[in-house]
């Protein structure tokens, strides 16, 4: 059966990533970009991000969650990455982002044998994937041919999801780039990898409201665990794994802890309790595991694919920056 689930998994997909890429062929992005101007490209950025993954796993996760963060601010044009007193990199939801290293280093590699070729943005597209893929998730052909972006504003980053976010607020913001409640609930799936700091979930677990003190939504006894990991007065900037048990591989158990009530963030457990996204967190946290990841893992990939094309600069827009921190 588990050699059933691996086959039908790679022909859907190939087939519904496939349908999703001939989509956004029009934008200017394509599969393949590189393959006469700069080759080894895609093959020099898994090399790098292997290599500072296997290092530190942490960077995984952080460079998802960059890549999620630059294509809602701006569109995917490698804005989160310049440097500034008011870039966009200093706005609050992106102070703990994590993997500007690894961007650097694939843009010196590729520099020296790719001069002004490959933009930064497509670097981060192409270091997301792999990141997901080094975790134990899927991989999926990443369109590619953004040019990158000459503006980085921390005031632009107002529009990012938040963690206290009401579903319908979540949706709208989603809308607004052109993704679904299937994208919504699939990306957010991302939160399998990685942690959080006690700052962005504390009130949950301590007078939440006047009646039970923690948050309802949280299962009661689960609230014993997190008090103790995150003290009323302890350490704000502690992490912890988003995804209980899990936190270094990509899988599907991130859906079944928000059906028990163990979501960390707010913004995450809601996506349970609120009818809107429940029927979706039902499909990837079914009683058949390896279905259920099969399952998220190609809704994941197609939303992938939407979202990295979201709002790209293209043709003679933007530039080919030579050092992704600074502005040509």
């Amino acid at each position: 059966m588990e050699g059933y689930y691996t086959y039908f998994s790679i022909f859907l997909l190939l087939a519904i990533t496939s349908s999703t890429i001939i989509s956004v062929q029009g934008q200017g992005t394509r599969v393949g970009f590189y393959f006469r101007t700069c080759p080894r490209a895609e093959s020099i950025v898994r090399a790098t991000v292997r290599s500072h993954v296997t290092a530190n796993p942490k960077m995984a996760p952080g460079l998802l969650r960059m890549h999620f963060h630059d294509c809602f601010v701006q569109g995917c044009d490698a804005s989160i990455l310049i440097d500034g007193a008011s870039a966009e990199k200093t706005a609050l939801p992106n102070t703990l982002l994590r993997g500007y290293e690894v961007i650097d280093d694939a843009k010196k590699q590729l520099e020296a044998i790719c001069p002004g070729v490959v933009s930064c943005a497509d670097i981060l597209a192409l270091a997301a994937r792999d990141s997901v893929s080094l975790s134990n998730g899927p991989s999926w052909p990443v369109p590619t041919g953004r040019r990158d972006g000459r503006v980085s504003l921390a005031s632009d980053a107002a529009n990012l999801p938040g963690f206290t976010d009401s579903i319908n607020v979540q949706i709208k913001k989603f809308a607004d780039k052109g993704l679904d409640i299937k994208d919504l609930v699939s990306l957010v799936g991302g939160h399998t990898i990685g942690t959080s700091a006690c700052l962005f979930f504390r009130y949950r677990l301590y007078n939440f409201n006047s009646t039970t003190g923690a948050d309802p939504s949280i299962d009661p006894s689960f609230l014993p665990t997190l008090r103790n990991l995150c003290p009323e007065d302890g350490d704000a900037t502690k992490r912890i794994a988003l995804d209980t048990g899990s936190e270094g591989r990509f899988d599907s158990t991130f859906f079944n802890n928000l059906r028990n009530g163990r979501g960390i963030l707010e913004s995450d457990q809601k996506l349970w309790t609120d009818s809107a996204t429940q029927s979706v967190v039902r499909r990837f946290s079914g009683p058949f595991r390896g279905l259920s990841k099969l399952l998220f893992n190609v809704e994941f990939s197609r939303s992938m694919v939407k979202m990295s094309n979201v709002g790209v600069k293209t043709g003679l827009e933007g530039e080919i920056r030579t050092v992704c921190s600074k502005i040509n």
